[in-house]
């Protein structure tokens, strides 16, 4: 039987069965980037949910033929005398990356952020046609 300590710093510490100063759960990162892509002829779609995070604080990279996204949420420490009871909300940072192709460039690729949820259209690019184009280099 849970029995509440009456000479303790709060009451609600045995309420919600956590420690007072130490409860951080910073491992409890569920939720965050979790991702669909879809595929039409011409394209694919990759929408991902990153909720709580500002539009600022999310950038998109092609990098070795990689889209990496990388999102981060600093923690608000305006008032250091404030006493956590529970926190769950996700302060730090994460990153996801999707192998493109190297024949994408950064021009290509379209995105968008509305209302927590990031969304990439990126175009299909043809190997064969790409390769088989040919490229004159002008003579002076």
């Amino acid at each position: 039987m849970l029995m509440t300590n009456f000479f303790d710093n709060s009451l609600l510490d045995n309420f919600f069965s956590v420690p007072s100063d130490t409860y951080r759960n910073k491992s409890n990162t569920t939720g965050l980037m979790q991702t669909d892509i879809k595929e039409s002829d011409t394209e694919y779609e990759i929408i991902m949910n990153l909720p709580g995070f500002k539009k600022e604080n999310v950038k998109g990279e092609l990098k070795d033929g990689y889209l990496v996204i990388t999102a981060t949420n600093a923690e608000d420490e305006t008032d250091k005398n404030v006493k956590y009871l529970c926190r769950e909300r996700y302060s730090g940072g994460c990153s996801r990356s999707f192998y493109v192709g190297e024949e994408i460039t950064q021009q290509d690729i379209k995105a968008r952020f509305e209302n927590g949820v990031l969304t990439f259209i990126v175009p299909k690019i043809d190997k064969t046609a790409r390769a088989k184009e040919t490229k004159f280099i002008s003579i002076d």
